[in-house]
């Protein structure tokens, strides 16, 4: 009989999702796993892991990891690919640890057009430490340090981190996805093939964005949360190809 699933060899043989119900990161774990075994590069790849919830991913993975300082995983993957060209280095990140605390690394790594994939999950809130506001926490969505709401009048608005780096001249690729269904579950692992494929042929920085749930800390059981992602982050960040340099150079 043919197979037609496996488990990945990117993960572990002997762990479990240890994630809350309903968060999206063991899907997104699972997703680079396949992408990295079908390339043939789980034996090439290194992963700077920011810290929070996205730094649990080091307890899973088969290939190597570097765990960064908060924020500065995109530092710390420029100097593992400049220093090891040959080999697959992406940065696994959430939303406070890439546009709050690692904004600057974030924003200078895409200016250089820095040879590595960023691997990006927005959650619109701080997730491990606590339930703080976040950069791209909605509008009037509550957070420990916003018991009341975001209120743009005092906090400002959330940010769009794909349009952000799609002002600047050098990224390659830019795409912002989910894992609420199954075929966007499909397309984000694409997207992430995408990415490491451009990084292989040299053509610079890419960054797929991943608009994921955080039941636990938005107070909603994973169904809820699900469909505050459908009908609230996602109108906030809509997903699709925000940038992508093959189609003009086809």
């Amino acid at each position: 009989m043919e197979k037609v699933y496996a488990r990945t060899k990117g993960i572990k043989a002997d762990m479990v999702s240890g994630f809350c119900p309903g968060c999206m990161h063991s899907t997104i774990i699972k997703l680079i796993g396949e992408v990295l075994e079908e390339m043939n590069l789980l034996d090439k790849a290194a992963c700077a892991v920011g810290v929070g919830c996205c730094g649990l991913h080091m307890d899973y993975i088969t290939y190597d990891y570097l765990l960064a300082a908060h924020g500065r995983a995109c530092a710390v993957a420029t100097g593992a690919k400049r220093s090891n060209p040959e080999s697959l280095v992406f940065t696994y990140q959430g939303d406070g640890d890439l546009a709050s605390i690692g904004l600057a690394e974030t924003m200078s790594a895409a200016n250089r057009g820095e040879n590595f994939s960023v691997i990006f999950v927005n959650n619109g809130i701080y997730g491990m430490t606590g339930g703080q506001m976040a950069p791209t926490t909605l509008v009037g969505m509550k957070a420990t340090t916003a018991p009341k709401g975001r209120d743009p009048k005092e906090h400002g608005y959330p940010m769009h981190m794909c349009e952000i780096l799609n002002q600047l001249t050098a990224p390659y690729y830019l795409e912002r996805t989910s894992c609420n269904t199954p075929a966007n579950v499909a397309k984000t692992k694409a997207a992430i093939k995408k990415a490491f494929q451009n990084q292989l042929d040299g053509k610079g920085f890419s960054m797929v964005e991943i608009v994921t749930s955080c039941p636990t800390n938005w107070g909603l059981d994973p169904l809820e949360s699900l469909a505050f992602l459908e009908q609230n982050m996602l109108k906030e960040f809509p997903l699709g190809v925000i940038r992508d340099k093959s189609k003009e150079e086809a």
